[in-house]
């Protein structure tokens, strides 16, 4: 997961297909697999699959040098206008591998859940409640 800079809510449609077209490219000339993406306005998730030779934090740094890049050449009014600092994701980030205590299934489920509102996570889900709040 990485957030965009400021955590400003700037992941509108135009901007994730953006990013979805960048990652096919980062698929095709890396061969890091993306798995599932995940958008929530201010941040993204992501869930891929790479070689041993890069680190985990390796492939979140070229993730998003290259989606900034392409996002910046294609929207410049957000550098001017909404990021003056001229960063689009922020330092920040969570990585997390799938091992014993997570397994694949879970991660997807969770990645596909973002950007829905409570209701539908909730009709998703199935969570019993014993009250209302």
């Amino acid at each position: 997961m990485t957030a965009v800079t400021y955590r400003k809510a700037l992941l509108k449609p135009e901007v994730e297909e953006c990013i979805r077209e960048t990652m096919k490219g980062i698929n095709e000339r890396y061969n890091i697999i993306i798995d599932e993406l995940g958008f929530d306005g201010d941040h993204i998730h992501i869930f891929c699959g790479a070689k041993p030779h890069y680190s985990p934090s390796q492939v979140l740094q070229l993730i998003k040098s290259i989606t900034a890049k392409q996002v910046f050449s294609r929207f410049p009014k957000l550098r001017k206008e909404e990021l003056w600092g001229g960063e689009f994701w922020s330092d920040g980030k969570y990585i997390g591998t799938v091992g014993e205590a997570t397994n694949e299934e879970v991660i997807k489920r969770y990645i596909r859940n973002q950007n829905l509102d409570k209701s539908e996570i909730e009709r998703r889900t199935g969570q019993l409640k014993l009250f209302k709040v």
